[in-house]
């Protein structure tokens, strides 16, 4: 965890946090979204999380505050994905059934308003997300997600995003957070990727050491291995495996 930390301004739309596994860093992201009373996207609610027990203890020591009020605010992790997609899939089956008991109900006034209310909930389900939330890949249903959830002049906290994405979806996710940002919207976000790290704008700000700095792109660990790697992968793995 960041040691002697006492204030931390965001002063850009996009924030990213960095650092190596076990750095805090997405410790850090978690007594954020805490402190700021975000939603979580996940199969438990944030403030429920039995995971999220040392984000809730670090944001209880902090006093957090916003300028403007955000119009929403959501923590999402990527491993989360399976747990909020089950959720919808189950709501949506559920809203269905209730469609199909009410079917066996007498006919009535009644019967026919909770019959539209469960099959209008059930519409607006389908319509957002699509009849089977469940049957994209990772990648593809996270970012269809993220596509839907971001609305404007939102407070997003977003947990390595890249973790479901290939290179070029991430490129994607790129265009999506400029267009957001263009939309009022404001990002803190964990990540080890140097492609989502070299988003125009952002700060970065790297966890080490116990610390935290704001670093350029072109110092970050990150960036000077996977362009080592990229420029002579064969010599690298020689000197990794002995071959």
């Amino acid at each position: 965890m960041v040691r002697d930390l006492e204030t931390l301004a965001f002063t850009t739309p996009v924030t990213f946090l960095v650092g190596e596994n076990g750095s805090g860093k997405s410790t850090l992201l978690e007594g954020i979204a805490a402190g700021m009373d975000a939603v979580a996207a996940g199969a438990w609610d944030l403030r429920r999380d039995p995971t999220l027990r040392a984000a809730r203890d670090f944001a209880a020591g902090f006093v957090f505050a916003r300028r403007r009020h955000a119009r929403t605010r959501l923590f999402l992790r990527a491993e989360d994905m399976f747990g909020y997609t089950g959720r919808l899939c189950a709501d949506i089956a559920e809203l269905g059934e209730i469609e199909q008991d009410l079917a066996k109900l007498p006919e009535g006034p009644g019967r026919d308003r909770a019959t539209a209310m469960a099959r209008g909930e059930r519409a607006a389900l389908t319509s957002r997300y699509g009849a089977n939330p469940d049957a994209r890949s990772h990648g593809e249903t996270f970012l269809a997600l993220l596509q839907t959830r971001l609305v404007p002049n939102g407070l997003y906290f977003l947990d390595e995003p890249e973790t479901p994405l290939s290179p070029t979806r991430v490129l994607a996710l790129i265009a999506l957070l400029v267009d957001r940002v263009r939309q009022g919207c404001q990002f803190v976000i964990a990540t080890h990727s140097p492609i989502l790290m070299a988003m125009p704008g952002a700060t970065i700000l790297l966890a080490e050491g116990g610390q935290l700095r704001e670093t350029d792109w072109n110092d970050l660990e990150h960036v000077r291995v996977t362009r080592a790697f990229l420029s002579n992968p064969a010599a690298h793995l020689r000197r990794l495996t002995g071959n």
